[in-house]
């Protein structure tokens, strides 16, 4: 990825966000292709939104690809790293802590209602006042921010230097034949050991996160119109179909379907 050349762009907007008087706020920015934003935090929760173009965020809790169609909800005070993957046109609310004390404090990529999509446009649209327009906009927001629903698409990192490593590994050259015993080995450790350390590090099985990182790899790739059957070989599947099936397992529904209505439908 390039490096951050706008830091004094970026510092301008994080004074922004600190410095506004109401409890949400929303704020547009656009970035080119394989642009990276630096570590940072804001006191602010932020509901990030690439309307075009794809994102991955790193922070302490793990990586998560935010495809088309989605969002992901960042915890106030958690520093996070974001890269673009393609031109990104992004729309960010802000909200504070006070404002949805009940809502998770994990980080959580969630999937858009017509509605959560509708009402940010707007959001970013509206003049930054205390209009009655505006409250009513940033209530309704706030409301349909705490019910939309998390996909799994995170990815958890273990804390664990070896079985970091092998992860890292695995992103590297993801392939849906990872076997547990060839990673237990590697550490080396039981089986049984192995499994119950991998899920207590991350929350997931080997099997669940193995299908997590494929469709990392497969996402930024299906959304930008690469073939299905292309993708599905490339991550080491026998076939379009058995690629197909982890697919609408993991996100229900398959890739035509999934990206349909997008702009970014993939090919068969």
């Amino acid at each position: 990825m390039k490096p951050d050349n706008g830091q004094s762009d970026h510092l301008q907007r994080l004074r922004q966000i600190e410095a506004a008087p109401a409890p949400v706020y929303a704020l547009p920015s656009s970035y080119p292709a394989g642009h990276a934003v630096a570590p940072h935090h804001h006191s602010r929760a932020q509901l990030l939104y690439p309307r075009t173009g794809v994102v991955m965020v790193t922070s302490s809790q793990g990586r998560w690809m935010v495809p088309p169609e989605h969002a992901l909800w960042i915890p106030p005070e958690l520093e996070h790293s974001v890269d673009m993957i393609g031109h990104v046109h992004m729309l960010s609310i802000y909200v504070s802590p006070a404002a949805l004390p009940d809502i998770s404090a994990n980080v959580r990529v969630v999937a858009l209602t017509d509605l959560a999509r509708a009402l940010i446009v707007e959001a970013v649209a509206l003049p930054q006042d205390n209009t009655t327009r505006s409250d009513l906009v940033m209530a309704l927001l706030l409301d349909e921010i705490a019910k939309l629903p998390e996909m799994p698409l995170g990815l958890p990192f273990p804390s664990e230097p070896r079985l970091a490593a092998l992860c890292r590994s695995f992103i590297e050259n993801p392939s849906p034949h990872l076997v547990i015993d060839e990673w237990a080995g590697a550490l080396p450790m039981s089986r049984r050991a192995f499994t119950r350390t991998f899920r207590r590090q991350t929350g997931l099985s080997l099997s669940l996160w193995r299908q997590q990182a494929c469709l990392l790899s497969a996402l930024p790739r299906l959304a930008n119109g690469e073939a299905v059957t292309s993708v599905a070989l490339d991550l080491g599947y026998d076939s379009a179909a058995a690629f197909t099936t982890m697919f609408k397992r993991m996100l229900g529904a398959p890739p035509r379907q999934y990206f349909a209505g997008t702009g970014g439908s993939p090919a068969s």
